[in-house]
Order: C-alpha cells, then sequence, then structure tokens
C-alpha cells in the first residue's frame, strides 16, 4: 500500500495525486449514496456547469500565482457580455448573423482585456496592493453595469449563440472543450514561455526577478489583462448558458474561485501552483455540488459544506499537518518492514 502511493506521487506529483484520490473517494461515495449519479443525465450537467467555474479559477490563477488577487473576475465577466449582447442588439439582436457574433467576440474580449489592463497598470506604476486594487475595479465595473441596464436583464439574442452553452461535439458538452482549450493554452503559457517563467519569479520575489533583468511592470499588466480577457470568454459563455446579461450574474461563484485555487495547491503568497491540480480541483467542486443536489441537500446545508471545505483545505495545506503526515509515513514503512530486516 505505501509503494503504491509513493509510485502515484512520484507519477502524477503530490498535489495531482492527493486530488485524484480525493475526487475518486467523492465519486465512490455519492455514487453509491445515489444510482443516478453516474447516469449520463448527471454527467452531462456536471460537463455543462464545471466550465463557468473553471474559466473563472483559470482568470484567478496566474493573479494568485504572481503573489497577487483579482477580485473582479465576475464583474469584468459580466461587462464583457453587456458588450457582447450590446454588439448583437446593435444588429438586430436575434437576426443578428455571424458577422456581427464575431465583432461582438472581439469587443467583449477587448473590453475584458482593458480592465485587466488597467488594474495590472496600477498595481505594477503606483505600487497599489492587488486587492485594493481589483476590490475597486470590482465596484467600479459593478456600478457601471448597473447604470448601463438600469439593475435589468439584457436578453434577445441568435439562436445560434445557444450551441455554445448547451451544445455538444461527438457527445462532449462545448463548454467543457472550450474549458478544457482554455486550460491547455494556459499550461503552455505558464510553463513554456518566457512570460509563465516571469510570473512565477515575480510570484516568488518580486525584487530579486527586478534584479535579475525582468520587467516586472509589464509583467504584472500582461498578467491582469490575460486574467481579463479570460473573464470576457467566461462572460460570453454565460451569457449563452442563460440566454440573458445581468450584472451580478454568477456572484456566488467568486469565493468558490478562491475555494478551487487553494484546492489545487496554489500558494497564496505567489510563486507556486499548476494549471492541472487547479482543474482537478474544479471537477472536485462540482461533483460535490452535483452529489450533494442528488442527495436532497438543502442549499444551505450545501453552502455551509464550501465553507468547512474551505476550512479542511487550510488545515491540510498548514506545515504542521504536513509534518505529521510525513511523520505518519514514514512510521507506517518502519512497520511494514519484516523484523530482523535491513534498514
Amino acid at each position: 500500500m505505501t509503494s503504491f502511493f509513493e509510485k502515484g506521487r512520484a507519477f502524477f506529483g503530490r498535489e495531482t495525486f492527493g486530488l485524484l484520490l480525493l475526487m475518486a473517494a467523492m465519486v465512490l461515495a455519492f455514487s453509491l449514496a445515489s444510482p443516478k449519479f453516474l447516469g449520463l443525465a448527471n454527467l452531462s450537467s456536471m460537463g455543462f456547469q464545471a466550465p463557468l467555474l473553471g474559466l473563472l479559477t483559470i482568470a484567478m490563477l496566474a493573479p494568485m500565482i504572481s503573489g497577487g488577487f483579482n477580485l473582479a473576475v465576475i464583474y469584468t465577466a459580466n461587462l464583457s457580455g453587456l458588450t457582447f449582447a450590446w454588439v448583437l442588439l446593435q444588429f438586430g439582436g436575434p437576426e443578428a448573423g455571424m458577422g456581427a457574433i464575431l465583432l461582438g467576440t472581439v469587443a467583449a474580449l477587448i473590453v475584458g482585456a482593458t480592465a485587466g489592463a488597467v488594474m495590472g497598470l496600477v498595481i505594477a506604476y503606483v505600487g497599489a496592493h492587488p486587492i485594493l486594487v481589483s476590490l475597486a475595479m470590482m465596484i467600479f465595473l459593478r456600478g457601471l453595469g448597473e447604470f448601463l441596464t438600469k439593475g435589468g436583464d439584457i436578453s434577445g439574442f441568435p439562436e445560434s449563440i445557444a450551441v455554445l452553452g448547451h451544445g455538444t461535439l461527438l457527445g462532449i458538452p462545448v463548454p467543457m472543450i472550450l474549458f478544457g482549450l482554455v486550460a491547455l493554452v494556459w499550461h503552455i503559457l505558464l510553463r513554456r514561455s518566457r512570460h509563465g517563467f516571469a510570473v512565477y519569479m515575480v510570484g516568488s520575489n518580486i525584487r530579486a526577478a527586478e534584479y535579475s533583468g525582468l520587467n516586472t511592470k509589464r509583467t504584472l499588466v500582461a498578467i491582469y489583462a490575460l486574467s481579463g480577457l479570460v473573464c470576457a470568454i467566461a462572460g460570453i459563455l454565460m451569457l449563452s448558458r442563460f440566454n440573458s446579461v445581468r450584472v451580478g450574474h454568477g456572484e456566488a461563484l467568486l469565493l468558490i474561485t478562491v475555494l478551487a485555487i487553494f484546492l489545487g495547491g496554489i500558494d497564496p503568497f505567489g510563486g507556486h501552483g499548476k494549471v492541472a491540480p487547479v482543474i482537478l480541483s474544479v471537477l472536485i467542486l462540482q461533483v460535490l455540488s452535483s452529489g450533494l443536489n442528488l442527495i436532497g441537500a438543502n442549499q444551505h446545508l450545501a453552502t455551509a459544506v464550501w465553507g468547512l471545505f474551505l476550512v479542511a483545505v487550510m488545515i491540510v495545506r498548514s506545515e504542521r499537518f504536513q509534518e505529521s503526515v510525513q511523520s505518519f509515513t514514514v512510521a507506517l514503512h518502519h512497520m511494514s518492514k519484516p523484523a530482523g530486516g535491513k534498514s
């Protein structure tokens, strides 16, 4: 048994292997609790629901690795979705053609990237704390969105938009394909590019990064601009999923993205983290949500479980807990040796 865990950690990595075991345990528990859990309907539902949380979590990922934070992910997505909706309505709403859809997509991506870039500029050149900057941007975007929409919903879009939120390709939900592509690009960007190297350097020690010759200011602007770009993609997906746009859509997901980030092993102080464990953490949270729903758990109880889950994650990530686990593993390894065996 000890050899199995050691080989698993060596092959997948400690973070990823632990999350795989957790997900396997949760899937087993919920499948025993409800026969419908592994049914096609529930698996398809999870495939449509998880990508939105996944995209917002990826948008939070690079800022966290760099030692920062982006509290404005939800409202950046909302305003990008509003931009997309506004362009479509200018070209006839339900009658808008593919040209209008492409123009709206580009406009939404520009708005999202611009909102992120503004945060990055203030953080990099003013030296303000990322939490305060992103909080200010969140308040600004929320107020601007409510002013533009007067607090109401905007609807009336082409039917072709629904394919992005509700369609399938070879039996795979289109939102899941979109999420997978974005996650793959982010993995390559963070692990195989100069920008990714700079992100980790900034998160580890921004002063040392500056002394080594890295343009940390440009890196910070790029980090938040790319974060805003992913928020825009999430906003477009949100519009296609709900067939409407409203400021505040997905507001409850903000804290869940933070939970997914911590569960995925991202160091809140920056400098450490990978895309794969974060993807697994998103899937785990979706499994938990769907499982609780299937067994008839009250929504308020589910919210309480999220909080307990976050506390548990912080305990598991603590140095004292890690030392205790390591000591237990060493003791178990010694106990498994036959008496009189060589050390």
